[in-house]
This record gives C-alpha cells, structure tokens and sequence, in this order.
C-alpha cells in the first residue's frame, strides 16, 4: 500500500479479510461511491469558493477600469495631461489596485505610489507582455495578479495604455490553505466512513458467518442437533437460516435411514455367507476328486466370502458405533504387554520384522484390551502391507496421555490422501495401493473404537518415506472409573 493512503484505511485492509469475500466487496463498493461523493463536494466547495474570491477582484478592476477614462477626463478640465492623470490614479489607487500609464514610446507617465505599487521589474515585465483588456488572474514569479490593460483615450486624443493590478497573493494563499483542509476535513470524512461501513456490513454479514462455522463443523453424529437461532437477521438471511435447518433435518433423517439399512442388510448377509463360507471349506476338504482348476476356484470363492463376511462385520461394528450401542469396558491395560503380544501375534502370520521401542517405565492406559488389541493388529497389518521394511511400536507417555506409535517405512501417503484417510470406504487410489486387499472400512473403525475409549489417532505420513499412525489414550489412575 501506498504510504499516502490514510492509516485507518491501511488497518482496514491489514484485518485479513479476504479480497474475494462479500463483506470486502461491499465495504470497496460503498467506500468507493462514499469517496466518489465526498470528492466531488469537495471540489465542487473548493471551486466555488475559488469562484466567489476572483469574481470579488475581477469585478473590481472592471469598476476601475470603466471609471478611469471617464476621472482622467473629468480632471482634464484646465489642467495638463500629467496632472490629471495623477490625481485619477490616486483617487481609484485604493484596496491594494495598483495603476500605471504608459505613453506608445514606452515611458510612463505616472504610477500609483507607496505600498500599492508593484517592483519596478514586475511593472516593466508585466508593461512588456499582451496585457488581457478584461480582468485576468496571471502568476508573475510566486505572486498572483489580477490583471487587465486598456488604450487610454482622453478627449479623443490617444494617451497611451493603462495597466490595473491587484496582488492577491494573501487571498491565493489563504484559499490555498481552506482547499487543503477541506481535503483533509473529506480524507478524514472517507476514513470514518470507511470504518463505520465496514463494521456495520461485518456486523449483517455476522449471521453468514455463524451459519458457515456450524456448517463446518456439522457431522453425520449431530446433524439432528444442528439448528441455526437468528433472531435479528435481515429477512433474506432469516428464510436461508430456515432453508439450511430444513436440510439438517432432511441429512439426519436420511443418514439414519441409510445406517439402519446398512446394519440391517450386513446382519441378515453375513448369517447366510457363514453358512456358504462352511460348504465351500467342507467342499475343499473333501474334494479329491476336484482336478486344480476346480480347486483354484473354490480356494477363490472361499477367500472372497470370507473377505465379505470380515467387511459385513466391520459394518456392523461401524453401525452399532453410530448407534451408541457399541460398548466398551474400560480397564488398566498394561501397554508394554498389550504391544509385545500384538508383536508376537503378527510375527506369526508374517516375515517381517517388528520392533517394540519402550518407555522407561510401564505405561498404564484406560481403555478396551479387546478393542484395542483389535486396533493395533489393524495397523501393523497395515504397515506389513504397505512396507517392506522394518517396523517399530514407540511407546510414550505424557502427563495425561499414553500414546502408541506405529511407523513404517513403507510407500507414505500423499497429502491430499491424508486429510480423508479415515473416512469410510476411502482408498487411496494410486498406482502403489490399488492391487492391495482391503475394503477401506479398516482405518475408519480403528478411529471409532479409539474415540470410544476417549482417546485419538493421527497420522503423518511422507510419500516414499514411510507413515506413523499415532494413538493417544488416557493414563489410568487408580480413581479411574474401570467400567462403563
């Protein structure tokens, strides 16, 4: 910003409010035409007032002038030219007009005396120039003149020219300074302005942005919860308050709808698979007279029916936690032991080699052993998957806070990945992870059991450097509830 645009002007644009924003728009709008307004008063004043000072001067010349021939003649009678001439200049030499005559040869006659008088060098630059036969404001130097030079004819004789000045330097001077003010006095007007705009559009605008932060933070959870209470807002904001808390209802309806449906369809799926699962494992027991092709496909169906039962089980277990009816029993669960048996259990199942990193002490947490056994499986199971190197379980404890780290040094996940890693059914789709087995439910049941225990995961993750899934849950303390 310019360092001449006024300092309230400078804060308004340094508040952080965005150039796109409706409320910036508005307040450059309004201020603009304020401004525009403003402005145009003030020249228009500043002109006027101009106006009013030169036509006072302007029309006094014009009276001298007109008067001067008619005194000269008038004082003519019996005298010489000389005298007459002197005693008009001194009769009309008054308020600061200054007088002189010229013969054609370029001497003067006579000049008005003392202070009315311009230097001998103006009277000679000025008597050196065209003249303006109507009075005319001229700048010789630093002073302002008002100017006007006529042929002299007395008695139908030509005298010579004669020259009227007035200096209006002080008068020149003291508008200059009132049109100064009045800039500042408008500068000033427009900065008001500009604050008082702004504050009153922020202050409409606010119920905009009370309905932007609840829309941002709704959930699926609590949008039977959500209901904007305006009572002051203008009409227009009030019906789209009513529109939105329309829609909340409408989302909450729905979504119910759609989890009873998905808990339903996954409760009466995953009984008749089950039963499907078990004919097709007795098959391929008993199948010796199969040739390989047959028992490649029923290896095939038998892998896929058991990946959809473990898929209608995590959307069971995601729909009684939507439904509150996931329950969880909360215990001291002794993380050292918990993380070396999770360690042991996946060994079994895998190559790969799994390191626990230990705190000084043992860590006692408040939480589900079971749900949380579950969790941790979910994630090494993961790191296997997308890692081929080693992986570690960092064990940390805060003031408040237990916390679990898994970290591989596997493929990583894109930041635009991150953000959405635990919703449902969400899978990264990239070249490194889309052949991999997975339903996507994984990750958004691990982050529902662990805030069923009161607790949080994370991530931060690098591409081609390897993730860190973090888990923090509560310190048990013997005053600990141990059930709920």
């Amino acid at each position: 910003m310019p360092s001449r645009i006024p300092t309230p002007i400078r804060n308004f644009f340094r508040l952080g409010v965005s150039p796109t924003s409706l409320q910036f728009r508005l307040t450059l709008e309004l201020v603009t035409l304020s401004a525009i307004g403003v402005s145009a008063v003030a020249f228009w004043a500043g002109w006027q007032m101009e106006q009013n000072l030169l036509s006072s001067h302007k029309q006094l010349l014009e009276y001298v002038a007109m008067r001067f021939p008619e005194q000269v003649e008038m004082y003519s009678e019996g005298k010489t030219i000389e005298v007459s001439l002197e005693r008009t200049i001194d009769k009309l030499s008054t308020s600061g007009v200054s007088i002189w005559v010229k013969e054609p040869d370029g001497k003067i006659l006579r000049k008005s005396s003392g202070m009315n008088m311009p230097s001998i060098d103006l009277v000679n630059t000025i008597s050196q120039t065209a003249a303006p036969v109507k009075p005319t404001i001229v700048q010789y130097g630093d002073r302002y003149l008002v100017l006007c030079g006529n042929p002299l004819t007395v008695n139908g004789m030509l005298v010579g020219k004669v020259y009227l000045s007035q200096d209006i330097t002080s008068d020149r001077n003291q508008l200059t300074t009132g049109i100064h003010s009045l800039i500042a006095i408008g500068t000033l007007a427009i900065c008001l302005l500009t604050i008082a705009i702004s504050q009153r559009i922020r202050k409409t605008l606010q119920p905009l942005a009370q309905m932007s932060q609840i829309a941002s933070n709704v959930s699926a959870d609590d949008l039977s919860a959500v209901k904007l209470e305006l009572q002051q807002a203008p009409d227009e904001i009030l019906g789209l308050a009513i529109a939105f808390n329309e829609m909340t209802v409408r989302l909450s309806g729905a979504w119910e709808q759609q989890r009873q449906f998905v808990g339903n369809v996954s409760h009466e799926l995953r009984t008749p698979l089950s039963v499907v699962l078990g004919y097709l494992q007795s098959l391929l027991r008993r199948g010796d007279n199969l040739n390989p092709h047959q028992q490649n496909a029923v290896s095939t169906a038998i892998a896929e029916t058991d990946r959809t039962i473990r898929m209608l089980q995590d959307l069971l277990d995601l729909a009684r936690a939507d439904s509150g009816n996931l329950h969880f029993r909360h215990s001291p669960v002794f993380l050292n032991t918990l993380v070396a048996e999770t360690i042991e259990m996946s060994q079994k199942v895998s190559n790969r080699q799994i390191t626990m990193i230990p705190a000084t002490d043992d860590i006692v947490a408040l939480a589900d052993q079971d749900r949380l056994t579950q969790v941790l499986i979910n994630l090494v199971d993961n790191a296997i998957k997308y890692s081929s190197g080693s992986i570690d379980l960092i064990l940390e404890q805060t003031e408040d806070r237990a916390i679990i780290h898994v970290q591989d040094r596997g493929i990583g996940i894109s930041l635009e990945h991150q953000n959405r890693i635990f919703e449902r059914f969400y899978r990264a789709q990239d070249s490194s992870t889309r052949s991999r087995d997975g339903t996507g439910l994984g990750l958004a049941i691990a982050k529902s059991l662990i805030e069923g225990m009161n607790g949080k995961i994370t991530l931060r993750s690098k591409p081609n450097e390897g993730s860190i899934f973090t888990i923090a849950l509560p310190i048990w303390k013997p005053s600990s509830v141990s059930n709920e």
